[in-house]
């Protein structure tokens, strides 16, 4: 069950997404994830078939990777969905 704290900021997102941009429109995702390949693997595979460009820079430390996804999306509530099926991947972090 989702917290009432990760509801009220889809809600605000999705009025946010649908005041400023027309859609169908390119939205950029960008997700910190643990260094782990089957990690990047799941989210890579969340946005398979989508077009989307995807960009990964590992940290420092190598210890956390960023991955950047540049992708033309539907709606905002198509947006959104795609941040909850990330958010199933384990320590991963939004941003």
């Amino acid at each position: 069950m989702e917290s009432k704290k990760s509801e009220d900021f889809y809600k605000k997102l999705k009025t946010q997404l649908a005041d400023t941009s027309m859609w169908p429109s390119k939205y950029l995702y960008k997700f910190i994830v643990p260094s782990q390949e089957d990690k990047i693997h799941q989210i890579e595979t969340i946005f398979d078939n989508l077009g989307a460009v995807i960009t990964k820079k590992e940290s420092s430390k190598g210890t956390y990777t960023s991955i950047s996804i540049a992708v033309r999306m539907k709606s905002p509530d198509h947006v959104i969905e795609k941040y909850k099926e990330v958010s199933e991947v384990e320590g991963v972090i939004s941003l």
